[in-house]
């Protein structure tokens, strides 16, 4: 069985394990800096404003993505200026879980990816964004990891 929890990154300095805890992500693991200020943590379950909760409280931008058996991934993303998107990683997978793809269009998120990244103070490569979420996967974990790369996250790989 696969991962069916999350993880969240976010531009943080400080300990970001409280506040994760306070904005509703329970069995937070620790978080590990991927570079200029960047933090990943695992987590088993958010609550339905975790994310919101978590950009409000840090002042800082955040993504979280939210697996599904380590077969597809959820993605939300927020700005504190109130840039935010969703998308679907591993579509092909999703749709034999009959994840109704119409309801997470690859533009829009690709769109929305491009925006978020600016206002989060990071370069994105449009064609890699859109790969990851045209692309299929063994683990969508390793399409999440591609989308921060892809985003502009440093060392996010």
């Amino acid at each position: 069985m696969g991962n069916s929890g999350g993880s969240v990154t976010t531009r943080y300095s400080g300990d970001l394990h409280p506040l994760l805890r306070e904005a509703g992500f329970s069995d937070v693991d620790d978080s590990r800096a991927v570079g200029e200020g960047w933090q990943v943590a695992g987590f088993a379950h958010a609550g339905g404003d975790a994310l919101e909760t978590l950009v409000r409280a840090t002042g800082a931008p955040a993504i979280v993505v939210s697996f599904f058996d380590s077969d597809v991934g959820f993605v939300r993303a927020l700005a504190p200026d109130g840039t935010g998107w969703k998308g679907l990683l591993n579509r092909e997978t999703a749709e034999g879980y009959e994840i109704p793809l119409e309801r997470f269009p690859v533009e829009p998120a690709v769109t929305g990816a491009l925006a978020w990244a600016v206002a989060a103070g990071v370069t994105p490569d449009e064609e890699a964004v859109r790969e990851t979420f045209v692309a299929s996967a063994v683990f969508a974990e390793d399409l999440a990891a591609d989308l921060l790369a892809a985003l502009g996250i440093p060392d996010a790989q």
